[in-house]
């Protein structure tokens, strides 16, 4: 898993590459829980990602979870097909806020 940071506005968006498994989920929820912690909505582009099993589902929850309790944005950011399907398996497509592209993120990024 590789990732990088960037900045629209007052939004961060990062953007998460390769396999979020159980080997790299603990990375990319220190990731997630620093950026949440900066006090600016957070996007997580997943544009490419390549698969996500259910500790990366988990990751993703605990960021939503953090954002929420400090009343942030937290938003899922194009996800491939095949991690769209698991998110979609868990039904949490009904939990996160899901984004195509990052103009749809635009009413956070002011």
């Amino acid at each position: 898993m590789t990732h990088t940071v960037t900045t629209r506005g007052k939004l961060k968006i990062l953007a998460l590459s390769g396999e979020i498994d159980m080997h790299a989920s603990p990375a990319a929820r220190q990731v997630i829980l620093d950026l949440v912690k900066t006090n600016s909505p957070v996007a997580i582009d997943l544009s490419a990602v390549k698969y996500m099993d259910s500790s990366g589902v988990a990751t993703l929850v605990e960021g939503l979870q953090n954002a929420k309790k400090l009343g942030q944005g937290f938003v899922l950011l194009a996800p491939t097909g095949s991690v769209l399907g698991v998110i979609k398996l868990a039904r949490l497509d009904k939990v996160f806020r899901i984004a195509a592209s990052a103009g749809e993120c635009d009413d956070l990024a002011e």
